[in-house]
């Protein structure tokens, strides 16, 4: 089972750098805004935080899904946020060992 506070940190830690990306103005590698995106996912990050405390666990199939949609848009020249996911997802789930 993860730890709230592993989880929180986590989270927190991804939402963190998705703020920074829409402030930035962080761009696709087309050079399209990738606004929209960022802001979906922030959502996204917020919902299953939530969620993921409340159960003290990570769904792997959100997480799953989530880093597959990231890697459609996401810029090769930032791959910040998919190793932040990518902490998420090696959090342990309960009867995970």
């Amino acid at each position: 089972m993860a730890d709230n506070g592993d989880l929180e940190t986590a989270f927190d830690a991804a939402l963190k750098l998705v703020q920074r990306a829409i402030s930035g103005g962080l761009t696709a590698d087309d050079g399209r805004p990738l606004t929209d995106k960022l802001g979906q996912l922030e959502f996204r990050l917020r919902t299953e935080r939530a969620s993921a405390v409340e159960r003290e666990a990570v769904d792997p199939e959100w997480v799953q899904t989530t880093i597959r949609w990231v890697v459609e848009w996401a810029p090769e020249s930032d791959l910040t946020i998919l190793a932040a996911l990518g902490r998420i997802a090696r959090l342990k789930s309960p009867g995970v060992s």
